[in-house]
């Protein structure tokens, strides 16, 4: 049976891409019977039924995936953010940020609308993690080959808050793409969402783009919980000091000695980051240990 990867899942069809071939897809009873359920991104083995459709008969493994978004397979998250019109609080990049790691999902931040505001603050911020900051400018250019070379041949998704200009950077790279985008209302600060549903696009050189509906699809509440003892790993720029503190279970809070604490203390992790670590350890200390499971 022949090999393609799901474009698009709208209304229970599954659009599989085969070369230059689109074919819509229904799947397997099966799938339902083991709640599996094919996602876009996914690799599966399908058989032709008809002229432009058939049957999806196996999802190969997959890398990892986004409970909601629903996708797979994505090599980078690339998380949009601005210091302008709507400015976008680094808790909400954090958020989305620990969900990536957690699913083994590496992360490019992009600093939108350079053009009118460099993003200073936000680039000091993530200078100091290990995730690739690249400054960006869908109006006038700056940065997007930069951004096109680093997802190469890679599946990514793209997600920000409302009005940072997602839908434009994807124009920016692929105009061919042609999503609508709506103008950013200056009395509420903040823009409309325009996507709809996850879908892949092929911009060549084995590069997929999805597309996604924004920071509020990726809900801590709807991902599989984060224990209070590994959340400290879902921040990588924590790492070197993980294991130096006076403490074995130090949860990096209030602890004397700790080697976390010390490094935000020094400069050397970002104080806007830890007080991210900080929200989040108190939402997830909620969870029942049955629930993380």
């Amino acid at each position: 049976m022949p090999e393609a990867v799901i474009m698009k899942t709208l209304s229970g069809f599954y659009y599989v891409k085969n070369g230059e071939e689109t074919i819509a897809c229904r799947a397997r009873g099966k799938f339902r019977v083991d709640g599996v359920y094919p996602l876009a991104g996914d690799r599966v083995r399908y058989e032709i039924t008809g002229q432009g459709t058939g049957m999806i008969n196996e999802v190969l493994p997959r890398r990892n995936f986004f409970v909601r978004p629903t996708v797979a397979n994505v090599d980078y998250l690339v998380i949009i953010a601005a210091n302008t019109n709507p400015v976008t609080d680094p808790y909400l990049i954090d958020r989305v940020s620990v969900i990536a790691e957690d699913v083994g999902c590496d992360v490019i931040i992009c600093i939108n609308k350079c053009d009118i505001d460099s993003g200073d603050e936000l680039f000091k911020i993530y200078s100091k993690t290990r995730y690739k900051v690249i400054r960006t400018s869908a109006k006038t250019g700056q940065g997007i080959a930069h951004l096109r070379d680093c997802i190469r041949g890679k599946t990514v998704a793209f997600t920000g808050n409302s009005g940072v200009g997602k839908s434009s950077i994807l124009n920016a790279i692929e105009p061919s793409f042609n999503i609508t985008t709506d103008e950013v209302s200056h009395h509420l600060g903040r823009g409309k969402h325009t996507t709809r549903h996850v879908e892949l696009f092929d911009i060549g050189d084995e590069t997929y783009i999805a597309d996604t509906p924004g920071f509020a699809s990726f809900d801590l509440a709807q991902m599989k919980p984060i224990s209070k003892e590994d959340l400290q790993y879902k921040f990588p720029d924590f790492a070197e000091y993980i294991g130096l503190c006076r403490f074995d279970d130090c949860k990096h809070l209030k602890e004397p000695n700790c080697a976390v604490t010390q490094a935000v203390s020094s400069g050397t992790v970002s104080q806007s980051r830890y007080d991210s670590y900080v929200r989040l350890f108190d939402i997830v200390s909620q969870f029942k240990k049955w629930e993380q499971k």
